[in-house]
């Protein structure tokens, strides 16, 4: 595996040029790590599905933030999930990590953003981090390019008919793996 940390040079484009080549990188947190094999795009104040669309809270204001940041919430009263700020600072934009095929400490694929977020134990703590300066929790460059397809987000009830959501045709092969499944 390449250990070189992404830059923030990487986030500081516009988000669904970075969503497409965050397909193929490698997320790092812990001792876990794995290939990123889905994600979805939000962007700005005029995308109903962004959190920034209602404005600068203290909920959102990582988002309008430095990129290459974590933006983690909760959702459901149950599952948190991870984002990573994109753009020029002052603009509200982010990925979020929908599929991971986990290649350490075990071979699986988190397909969910929910899911992804329990099995690898990020939680609220994680948010606000920089992504770019700690091999503890960022994404390397994995020099993986996999064709993928974009698709409507999902789990949405407004800008449904965006396709902003990015999948990869090859890298999500594996079962999936449930809430149920034990180290």
């Amino acid at each position: 595996m390449n250990n070189t940390i992404l830059p923030r040079n990487f986030y500081e484009r516009p988000t669904l040029t970075v969503a497409g080549e965050l397909l193929g990188k490698m997320l790092k947190f812990s001792n876990f790590s794995g290939i990123i094999t889905e994600v979805e795009a939000y962007i700005g104040m005029d995308d109903p599905a962004c959190h920034a669309a209602r404005g600068y809270t203290n909920r959102t204001s990582v988002m309008f933030g430095t990129p290459g940041f974590s933006y983690v919430y909760f959702i459901y009263g149950m599952y948190y999930c991870l984002n990573i700020v994109t753009e020029a600072e002052g603009f509200p934009a982010a990925v979020l990590i929908r599929g991971l095929k986990l290649t350490e400490p075990l071979e699986a694929n988190l397909g969910g953003p929910g899911i992804l977020c329990k099995k690898l134990n990020i939680t609220k703590e994680h948010n606000k981090q920089d992504l770019t300066i700690s091999h503890e929790f960022c994404l390397y460059e994995y020099h993986l390019k996999p064709d993928y397809v974009c698709t409507p987000r999902i789990g949405i009830s407004k800008g449904k008919e965006k396709f902003w959501r990015f999948k990869s045709c090859v890298l999500a092969d594996m079962p999936k793996i449930t809430l149920n499944n034990k180290y």
